[in-house]
């Protein structure tokens, strides 16, 4: 009986993220997530107390997950080179293990750090930017990155660039992430010209 409320819970969870990440949270009802799993709304409260603590749910999975990866590529002894590959690395494997979190934080985190119980958010996306922001700088200080570009714009540039192909990149066997990832550093840090 565990198991079965257990696959239930994760039916709710997978579900949950899908509509949140494809009309938003704001606009998805309990009554259609209910409907998606084929159960009563009243039936959701069995499992969660809330739609946000489905949204709670989801965020923090994907936010650990986010926050592990970093912590590795960190920790790491390489050069800023190999650290900001490393770094789109772990991004575009989190965007690939959590595609649905990755679209709800996208498009819904301004309106979710209104709501006291993701206050945690504006931390996290703190703990994210510091976290490029250091191998950038440690970049320009060593003469890899531009020293006349502004960290904090290069950084938006770049965590967008990656963080919204959750959008768009389809990983296959011809292009796996591990080649986005060396695309997405090459052209960072050596351009489109030429060379």
């Amino acid at each position: 009986m565990a198991r079965e409320s257990g696959d239930r819970r994760e039916r709710i969870l997978a579900s949950a993220a899908a509509l949140f990440a494809n009309k938003g949270v704001a606009a998805t009802t309990v009554r259609e997530i209910a409907d998606e799993v084929g159960i009563l709304s009243g039936s959701l409260y069995h499992h969660f107390e809330s739609k946000e603590a489905m949204v709670d749910e989801i965020v923090t999975s994907y936010l650990d997950d986010l926050r592990t990866r970093y912590k590795r590529v960190m920790a790491a002894d390489t050069d800023p080179r190999t650290r900001l590959h490393d770094l789109i690395v772990a991004s575009l494997e989190v965007v690939e293990a959590h595609p649905h979190a990755t679209e709800i934080y996208q498009n819904d985190v301004n309106y979710l750090i209104q709501i006291e119980r993701f206050g945690y958010l504006r931390n996290a996306g703190k703990e994210v930017q510091a976290t490029w922001l250091e191998v950038i700088e440690a970049g320009i200080a060593q003469g890899v990155i531009r020293d006349d570009l502004d960290p904090k714009i290069l950084y938006r540039l770049m965590r967008d660039a990656v963080w919204l192909s959750v959008r768009w990149f389809k990983p296959t066997a011809a292009y796996p992430i591990t080649r986005l990832a060396e695309d997405c550093t090459s052209l960072f840090l050596d351009g489109l010209a030429r060379r």
